[in-house]
């Protein structure tokens, strides 16, 4: 591939972060996060790799938010943060949109996996918060039912993200300008370090072959 120089420097600043999602256990722990590069790479025209790849990052940081309030919804209730059969509904709900827009079904399964396993490390970690400090705990519990029908928005959203972005996930330079654009996702929503391992679970299996 021959890369211009907006592309290499793209590919150097996602250099410079990878060590985020490389380090993304201890960032469980961590305070504050660093801030990332307050623009985006200089190679992220309209139909560029990193622009297709930015709203996958983006609606993942969007459905991870949900997690919060799935969280809090069934905090108390005795409910398990596993529901083996929402996720086969979610699974086969955006298999079936990932046809009908002439995607990948079993790529989009893929990266919907992490993105259920990515929601259910911020459930489990709330949990250990609200049972360390009671204090922290939610004092009012959302309709469940009314946040699924945002998670079956963004997991839309991200459908047609996936399907937008083939080249991109199976381009190599995928990795490193999806970290890009992870962190910058990360330092705009600024996010803790609980979101952030999150976050690096759900983009996983984007870049094909990672």
């Amino acid at each position: 591939m021959q890369l211009t120089p907006s592309i290499r420097s793209a590919l150097a600043a996602g250099a410079a972060v990878t060590v985020l999602f490389a380090g993304a256990g201890a960032a469980a722990a961590a305070p504050a996060a660093p801030k990332a590069p307050a623009t985006a790479p200089a190679a992220a025209t309209a139909h560029s790799p990193y622009a297709q790849l930015r709203p996958l990052a983006t609606f993942s940081a969007e459905r991870l938010a949900t997690a919060d309030l799935v969280a809090a919804a069934k905090w108390g209730t005795g409910s398990p943060i596993d529901d083996p059969a929402r996720e086969q509904e979610v699974l086969k709900s955006v298999a079936e949109q990932a046809r009908q827009l002439g995607a990948d079904p079993a790529a989009t399964t893929r990266i919907f996996r992490d993105q259920i396993e990515a929601n259910k490390v911020v459930q489990r970690g709330l949990y250990r918060q609200w049972d360390a400090n009671p204090a922290q705990a939610p004092t009012e519990r959302p309709d469940l039912q009314e946040v699924r029908k945002e998670i079956n928005r963004v997991n839309g959203e991200l459908v047609r993200a996936v399907a937008a972005s083939p080249h991109a996930r199976s381009a190599p330079s995928c990795t490193p300008l999806l970290t890009v654009a992870a962190a910058q996702v990360r330092a705009e929503r600024q996010l803790d370090g609980l979101h952030t391992v999150a976050l690096a679970r759900s983009l996983r299996s984007v870049c094909a072959g990672a």
